[in-house]
């Protein structure tokens, strides 16, 4: 009996690390897979539009060429929003502590959670960036409540997302001032909904980590931050565009106007697609400029929806407070950001 428990206790493998050493290993793996993913993604795009002239020629794709065209122009109108939203996001993560937004919200949860919505202005970054600073809060004794309405809001509120927004419709202050108000209705509405019917046994609360040392060390969590929201993001902006591209051109006109006469139907599918191409907040209004068939309220309802909730979130909430919270809250947030950006957009649109 000895000699088998010692046999299986040599072959039994090391158990794995669940410390700060651990959680950090994870966390490099992650930010090289993501890095992969999304150098991957821009090398995809950059031979497709590279090729894109021979593949024409040689085999006569006059749809690749419109094709490219609006890959191109979806891309290269998004990446200077995105650089500078992952630029602020970065720095923010490496030298603004934590405390500093722990102070600034009151102490009850309700007053706290209009308060953190107007804060999310502050935080020029992708929705990505949003998550862990949430889970910093919570871990500093915010309410999650106020942490969570700050998720919301941050990516769809901030001036980065605004300016990009105003670009991508030019002549529609109305559109712009629908997102801010709709966005910003949203995240304050879920996070009153949480204090009413949230529990607790619902949300994993985020463990506390290691902080970067000061000097050089915040530096190089600059560095990396910077690094990793630029590839993710811009990983799935290509995503975004490559989706937007291919339903301008493969999408016949007919079914355009079927959503066009059916408002009830495009509002649903333009936030059905916002889920699904997980298009960065600092381009996604590019890409709902983009979709000429649809109703202003179906290309606002994309734009709200967009930054609360979508296939990189969804997976990124799960791991930051476990996939009983994700499943419920991301389904709500999805009713309550379509629901406002009806609202809105009947009022000033």
């Amino acid at each position: 009996m000895r000699e088998g428990s010692a046999s299986t206790a040599t072959k039994t493998p090391p158990a794995r690390l669940s410390g700060p050493q651990g959680d950090d290993a994870d966390a490099e793996r992650r930010r090289a897979r993501t890095a992969a993913v999304g150098t991957a993604l821009v090398g995809v795009a950059v031979v497709a539009v590279l090729t894109g002239p021979w593949l024409e020629r040689r085999f006569g794709l006059a749809a690749l060429g419109a094709w490219r065209t609006l890959l191109v122009a979806i891309v290269m109108q998004g990446v200077p929003f995105l650089v500078l939203g992952t630029i602020v996001s970065a720095a923010i993560g490496a030298f603004v502590p934590d405390r500093v937004f722990s102070r600034i919200l009151p102490r009850n949860p309700v007053l706290a959670v209009p308060v953190a919505g107007v804060a999310g202005v502050v935080l020029p970054g992708c929705e990505c960036a949003s998550v862990p600073v949430a889970g910093s809060l919570m871990r500093r004794g915010v309410a999650p409540a106020a942490a969570l309405t700050f998720l919301l809001a941050a990516p769809a509120v901030n001036p980065v997302v605004l300016v990009a927004t105003t670009i991508a419709f030019p002549g529609r202050p109305e559109m712009v001032a629908a997102r801010f108000v709709a966005s910003l209705a949203a995240s304050i509405a879920m996070g009153w909904l949480w204090i009413k019917r949230g529990r607790e046994e619902w949300l994993r609360l985020p463990k506390g980590h290691t902080h970067s040392a000061p000097g050089a060390g915040r530096l190089e969590a600059f560095r990396r931050g910077l690094q990793h929201d630029f590839l993710q993001a811009g990983g799935f902006l290509v995503i975004g565009a490559m989706a937007a591209a291919t339903f301008n051109v493969l999408v016949p006109p007919s079914v355009l106007e079927a959503f066009s006469g059916s408002p009830w139907l495009g509002l649903l599918v333009a936030a059905a697609l916002a889920v699904l191409l997980s298009v960065c907040s600092e381009a996604d209004a590019f890409v709902a400029s983009s979709f000429t068939g649809f109703s202003p309220t179906a290309r606002l309802a994309f734009m709200v929806v967009g930054p609360m909730v979508d296939m990189k979130l969804i997976a990124l909430q799960s791991g930051a407070f476990g996939r009983a919270f994700a499943v419920r809250f991301c389904a709500a947030t999805f009713v309550v950001a379509t629901l406002c950006a009806v609202l809105v957009a009947g009022v000033l649109l």
